[in-house]
């Protein structure tokens, strides 16, 4: 029987089917109805409030979407990331949703992506913005790689493979194992959970909790693949980990169950006017932080990729100002950077060096608040050449949502 089109592109890293017992266990979700997994509201993945092609219009459209220098990292050293935390807790944002988060001992990786694109072919597809702050073979030991949902910025094939070897328990929301299971991930190394569902690992306490977002690898979005959000909790600390999702009421039913939480990693960029519903703005994702009963935040989902229309360097913006309006704390660190919620880092807005940012723009944040604003503005000047740096910000083959690739 001859091949289907989408039979002869398809590569190991579109991943694979849930069958058998997976498949049965997905049948008996609660979260599964008609035939595919739902959201807890009602929800749409796109809102056309005009046409189609409006859509991708602003999707392809150049504005201020990406930096015009190299984006400063810090690069942390192995032996830096060896030195225990001296409150127990420390947590190093590696860009985007990649999070490294240490508690009570244990090392916990989430949605770790290495990759260069985000995408299931080398050739096109969102690309880096900067360079992960740090070697995955330098990472040290990881004793769990924690997955939110299947999209290709958040998992990422390669680097699954590259830490099979680390011996780490992976956990993944429902029918995700399927697509490890078929990288190589060793079945009993997998702990594939239902919303609300809990798993001990390493003396840690998973569990998956819910979100408003959905999944999907290929040109059509599967109904049998889960999306979460993620409650770590150790001995004596709590985090909370967002993925991908629009505002819902629930952040408040996780926060009386599982918190409150001594940090929370919140989605705060990739959002539009057109997909309102699975993505947040930072101000949601500052109202969902202490709707979590959250005391130190870091804004995520920001900076690595160029997957919407806003300014490259807004989501930074908006969660502080908002923190400011409802006295919430945010830490906003260089990525590669490790910080202690316990002592938070001084406010640094080390994104305005390298932003597009307008002549006499109305910048949402006082200089006043940063401890090195006037360092940060006297080298916002772009270095020679730079104008013509290979960014990724032209036209990609990206999900008009931001999400996932459509091929």
């Amino acid at each position: 029987m001859p091949r289907t089109a989408w039979q002869q592109i398809r590569t190991a890293a579109f991943g694979a089917d849930p069958r058998g017992e997976r498949l049965a266990r997905i049948h008996r979700s609660p979260q599964f109805v008609d035939g595919a997994f739902r959201n807890p509201v009602p929800t749409r993945r796109l809102v056309y409030e005009r046409s189609p092609l409006e859509v991708t219009r602003a999707q392809l459209s150049r504005g201020r979407r990406v930096p015009v220098a190299p984006v400063p990292l810090h690069r942390p050293l192995p032996a830096e990331l060896a030195e225990p935390a001296a409150s127990g807790l420390r947590l190093t944002w590696l860009g985007h949703s990649t999070v490294l988060a240490e508690l009570d001992g244990r090392r916990v990786l989430f949605d770790p992506v290495w990759g260069e694109r985000c995408s299931p072919f080398g050739w096109t597809g969102p690309k880096r913005l900067h360079p992960v702050p740090i070697p995955l073979d330098e990472i040290g030991p990881v004793d769990v790689v924690v997955v939110s949902h299947d999209h290709y910025d958040h998992l990422d094939m390669a680097t699954i493979q590259a830490l099979i070897g680390t011996g780490a328990t992976f956990a993944v929301p429902l029918g995700l194992g399927a697509h490890l299971e078929h990288w190589g991930v060793p079945a009993g190394k997998i702990a594939e959970l239902d919303w609300w569902e809990t798993a001990e690992v390493a003396g840690l306490r998973l569990t998956a909790t819910p979100a408003r977002h959905y999944c999907g690898r290929g040109p059509r979005n599967s109904p049998l693949f889960l999306w979460a959000s993620w409650a770590v909790a150790g001995p004596e600390h709590r985090v909370f980990h967002s993925g991908d999702t629009g505002y819902f009421p629930g952040f408040a039913e996780i926060g009386r169950r599982l918190g409150p939480f001594d940090a929370t990693m919140m989605q705060v960029g990739a959002y539009s006017e057109y997909w309102p519903e699975v993505h947040m703005t930072p101000e949601e994702g500052v109202r969902a932080h202490l709707d979590l009963g959250g005391e130190v935040m870091l804004p995520i989902h920001w900076c690595t990729f160029n997957l919407a229309p806003h300014p490259w360097e807004e989501p930074p913006e908006r969660s502080i100002a908002a923190a400011r309006e409802l006295a919430a704390t945010v830490a906003v660190p260089r990525p590669g950077e490790p910080f202690e919620p316990a002592a938070p880092p001084a406010l640094q807005l080390w994104w305005r060096a390298v932003a597009s940012l307008p002549d006499g723009a109305d910048l949402l944040v006082p200089d006043s608040l940063a401890a090195d604003s006037a360092s940060a503005e006297a080298g916002r000047a772009a270095p020679a050449g730079s104008a013509g740096r290979d960014t990724g910000a032209g036209p990609q083959v990206a999900a008009a949502e931001g999400d996932g690739v459509t091929v």
